[in-house]
């Protein structure tokens, strides 16, 4: 999962990076409003954390921009604002959700995990093919009886090839949806993570492939290549 975080204090924005990467979430940052409207109309986002005051424009400009684009990707704001009053303009706005500074880590959390469960199932990140089960949320990978050890960065690539199961993915995709924005498209990353997952969660010769590579077009998970 891929979430794009504006604002202004570059000190409040590494610090929500750190944390929600080891919570497996991919950040991209942004300071101001321009930066985060390039940003999000050149990648793919699951959501967006937006600061109220931005140095261009308010964060209430943004989102209306943002809206014009995309109605439904959801939008958490951060407001130092607490009035009955604002929480209403920013509902009107149409975000999805709202956290007053300074918040606790743990409570902005809860409330991503919940605005990105409204348009799902509320079944949690748990994913099965063949015998192999994934349960994000818990870090916890099998195939068989056997535990699988993953890092972040592996887990959160297995985790997107298995939402799109059986689908062809490009590198340009991948590169889009798992790394951030920051990431060298030139460099063999993918290829060597795709390595390493393939490594582990095929430990002997009896296991059924799962991750193809199709050429000239890029891999898929799948129980057959075919």
């Amino acid at each position: 999962m891929k979430i794009l975080v504006v604002d202004d204090d570059k000190k409040i924005c590494q610090l929500l990076k750190s944390s929600l990467k080891k919570e497996l979430f991919t950040v991209d940052l942004a300071n101001d409003s321009q930066d985060a409207l390039y940003k999000f109309q050149t990648n793919v986002y699951n959501l967006i954390l937006v600061d109220y005051n931005l140095p261009d424009k308010n964060g209430e400009e943004l989102i209306k921009e943002i809206r014009e684009i995309n109605k439904k990707i959801p939008i958490i704001m951060l407001t130092v604002e607490g009035e009955q009053e604002m929480k209403n303009k920013l509902f009107d706005l149409g975000i999805d959700d709202y956290i007053t500074k300074p918040f606790i880590f743990e409570d902005l959390l809860r409330r991503i995990k919940a605005v990105m469960r409204r348009p799902q199932e509320t079944k949690g990140r748990i994913y099965k093919i063949d015998d192999l089960c994934v349960d994000v949320e818990k870090h916890q990978v099998k195939r068989g009886k056997e535990k699988v050890y993953l890092t972040f960065k592996e887990l959160m690539l297995l985790e997107y090839f298995l939402k799109n199961q059986g689908k062809i993915l490009s590198r340009t995709v991948l590169m889009e949806n798992v790394w951030d924005f920051n990431a060298d498209p030139f460099s063999n990353t993918i290829e060597s993570h795709i390595l390493k997952i393939r490594k582990k969660i095929n430990p002997t010769q009896d296991k059924r492939d799962l991750i193809h590579t199709i050429k000239g077009r890029g891999y898929k998970i799948d129980t057959s290549k075919w």
